[in-house]
């Protein structure tokens, strides 16, 4: 299905925001947008932990955008959670929350993904160009840094480092002075380093930054005659001048600089100032999109059917030498099964189907590593590597689906209760790699997956058991596996 309208949530580590736009042809067209500042990442504490105050105003700003969004079909809404919720040790316990008050699923990306959705919302908002771009997004806990030219990412990177984490670590009671604001650029210098050399043998022609952060140094330095527009070196300097003559950033008085912004500002003003002194910046540009919209167009071709994520399972399918034809032929029997059990009716379980198609085109991708436990490898490999287009959440499912495939299913009981979905879609993987142990192209009997009144029974047409020993008797040590947790499972032959 084809949507006319979309909404992109991103919880950041500063500020919430919600943008909703109208799809004309393959155009996204701006129809509302509305931010909150919430300050998420100054709710973390010593313990990692997000605060009790922090969360209740989370809350409070996504009740609002509940309102906004209601009505929306869930396929057209895309919720992302950053730094903050990646870093919280109660980012579950807040996340059930939030996401029964806005309605929609939360997902919390990587940095290298967050990288990559700037990217994309950031050059829509420019025109194309075939030289390489630099991109740099300060936000409140971490700072993504992308080269690409056109629409293509070339290399991405997150550093732990924002304008809140920066302000309460090295300015925590409000005071600026020469050491604290030393320390912080020494701090941020240290991180920006780690990828200089790599940027550098990139390269760029020109240098862009996102975000609220560059867009308050950027207002405030336009203001006070410092630039004609963008972010000059010179301009920081000058800022920092002000910034350290104030001494406190209750009389920090900048025109330009809104008052939303103060709270933030010397933390974003020393990352600034150091990323311009390791990349040897002299000017960049301010672009007007930014993560959510990226998030907008990424769900746009997710709706048009040019996911991403699909263009992230080739990838993989091929740097990792995948047997195509065993991997389509574990998958079509694998989709078959799934869909005489759960039938689509909705968008879930669409989605659920998509999953399982993906988790059977790479669950032999551990191969490479080790064939005596590689359904460990690939679950590794699923649930560590930066996948563009998954969330964390989506690359976890996947990585507990294929570790499913085989061997004992104790492991996965914990899994189970949590998801009774996956459990299904275990099962189902889990037949399909049984019945082409062989690896080869098989005449199969007429297959027939229901649930009864004490668990899954499959029922295989004629004779082909009797003379498919292997499988019959693997078949069979299925029916311990799924007793072990807790649902039942059996193989007979049909009359």
């Amino acid at each position: 299905m084809e949507y006319t309208t979309l909404a992109a949530v991103d919880l950041g580590s500063n500020s919430f925001h919600l943008a909703v736009g109208r799809v004309v042809d393959d155009q996204i067209y701006p129809l509302d947008a509305i931010k909150e500042t919430v300050r998420l990442g100054a709710g973390l504490g010593a313990d990692k932990r997000l605060d009790a105050q922090v969360q209740e105003r989370a809350i409070a700003a996504l009740t609002r955008f509940a309102e906004r969004l209601a009505g929306m079909p869930r396929e057209s809404v895309r919720v992302v959670g950053t730094n903050a919720l990646r870093v919280a040790k109660n980012a579950d316990e807040f996340l059930q929350t939030a996401e029964a008050v806005i309605g929609f699923p939360i997902e919390v990306i990587s940095g290298r993904e967050e990288a990559r959705l700037i990217y994309s919302g950031v050059v829509h908002s420019l025109p194309l160009t075939d030289r390489n771009r630099l991109v740099v997004d300060i936000g409140g806990g971490s700072t993504e840094f992308i080269i690409g030219v056109k629409l293509k990412p070339k290399v991405m990177e997150s550093l732990y480092m924002g304008c809140v984490s920066y302000t309460r670590r090295f300015f925590p009671d409000g005071r600026i002075d020469k050491k604290s604001m030393k320390a912080a650029e020494l701090a941020a210098r240290e991180q920006v380093q780690t990828i200089v050399s790599r940027f550098q043998k990139t390269g760029w022609r020109e240098a862009v930054a996102s975000s609220g952060s560059a867009r308050s140094l950027s207002e405030a330095m336009v203001a006070g005659g410092h630039a004609d527009r963008g972010i000059t070196a010179d301009g920081l300097e000058w800022l920092r001048e002000q910034a350290l003559a104030a001494g406190d950033i209750r009389k920090l008085a900048l025109p330009g600089l809104r008052e939303d912004r103060l709270p933030v500002f010397p933390g974003g003003l020393a990352i600034m100032t150091a990323v311009f002194d390791e990349l040897a910046l002299r000017q960049v540009t301010i672009a007007e999109g930014a993560l959510r919209q990226g998030v907008l167009w990424d769900l746009l071709g997710r709706v048009h059917h040019r996911d991403i994520r699909e263009v992230t399972i080739d990838q993989f399918a091929r740097r990792y030498h995948i047997d195509q034809m065993q991997s389509q032929r574990v998958g079509s029997l694998a989709l078959a099964l799934y869909r005489q059990l759960e039938p689509i009716l909705d968008e879930k379980g669409s989605a659920a189907e998509m999953f399982l198609g993906w988790a059977a085109r790479l669950h032999e991708i551990g191969i490479s590593i080790s064939q005596g436990a590689y359904h460990k490898h690939t679950a590794y490999i699923l649930a560590n590597a930066d996948m563009p287009g998954f969330s964390r959440q989506e690359q976890g499912w996947l990585s507990n689906l294929v570790l499913a495939q085989r061997g004992r299913l104790s492991k996965m009981r914990a899994a189970f209760e949590d998801d009774p979905s996956l459990a299904t879609a275990a099962l189902c993987l889990r037949l399909a790699v049984i019945v082409y142990r062989s690896r080869r192209t098989l005449r199969l009997p007429e297959l027939k997956l229901d649930r009864k009144a004490k668990g899954l029974r499959l029922e295989v047409g004629g004779d082909w058991l009797a003379k498919n020993t292997l499988v019959a008797i693997a078949l069979e040590a299925e029916r311990g596996e799924w007793d072990a947790v807790g649902l039942g499972f059996e193989a007979i032959e049909a009359a």
